[in-house]
């Protein structure tokens, strides 16, 4: 297999949870050993690049915040340059909130004030905040950073931002204007201008049928699902998106390169 980049979800492929996949940082520093090129690119909104990138570093792995793309990054930079000064209301975490700010996105919390209305995962999601979201959506624009419904955590899965924003759609009776994240355009072409090599030379590798493997195959690249997180193998028969390749884990990469 003659492949010149890896593009690597996160959760659920690198880490569980606060934990490194066994075996997993070790695959990584292998794709460097062979010169592959190497991005990072998650569905996790509540960080920037390199807020990422020290975490990850933390947890041993050698990534700089050049090689980490996250659903809020594409997110801040979508709404600064489609909706440039437009006043937005942000259903979602600081660490979004703190890219927007980045962007100089004006971020307002008054949603009769709202001109663009950005849905993410919010931990400290209620009733109120869901009412002041349908009240902001009146009028304006509607973004989401990703549809990934669940998450994959050390025990079991817990709802991330596709739970959140299918809320809001559903009070709205709307669907997102634009979807930023995994397996939408915008995340494909972020990866496109990033790294070497174009289609199967690129091997895109994740725990998401819906998410990972849906981008690849849509993107023409090579995909692998790795069985680490949230997809399973029965989950392979019935899905619409089919991997080239089926691991236990990140770490089986070495075999497959």
């Amino acid at each position: 297999m003659s492949i010149r980049s890896v593009v690597l979800d996160v959760d659920g492929t690198l880490v569980r949870g606060d934990e490194p996949v066994a075996g997993a940082i070790e695959a990584v520093d292998r794709l460097r050993e062979l010169g592959i090129d190497v991005l990072l690119l998650s569905n996790n909104p509540t960080r920037s690049p390199a807020d990422y990138a020290d975490w990850l570093a933390g947890l041993g792995y050698a990534v700089g915040s050049d090689e980490v793309v996250t659903s809020g990054s594409l997110t801040a930079d979508h709404v600064a340059e489609e909706y440039p000064g437009r006043e937005t209301f942000v259903l979602g975490e600081s660490g979004l909130r703190a890219m927007l700010d980045a962007r100089g996105v004006p971020v307002v919390a008054d949603p009769d004030r709202a001109e663009v209305v950005v849905a993410s995962i919010d931990r400290e999601f209620t009733y109120d905040r869901l009412r002041e979201t349908l009240w902001a959506l009146d009028g304006a624009a509607f973004v989401a950073t990703d549809p990934d419904r669940t998450i994959p955590a050390p025990d079991r899965p817990v709802p991330g931002s596709g739970a959140i924003v299918a809320a809001v759609s559903e009070a709205a009776n709307r669907d997102p204007d634009a979807m930023l994240g995994k397996p939408g355009d915008t995340a494909a072409a972020a990866v496109e201008s990033r790294v070497a090599g174009r289609g199967e030379e690129v091997l895109i590798v994740g725990d998401r049928l819906d998410t990972d493997v849906l981008m690849g195959e849509r993107a023409g690249t090579t995909t692998a699902l790795v069985l680490s997180g949230v997809s399973t193998r029965a989950d392979v028969e019935t899905a619409d998106a089919a991997p080239d390749h089926v691991l236990d884990s990140v770490a089986d990469l070495r075999s497959l390169l």
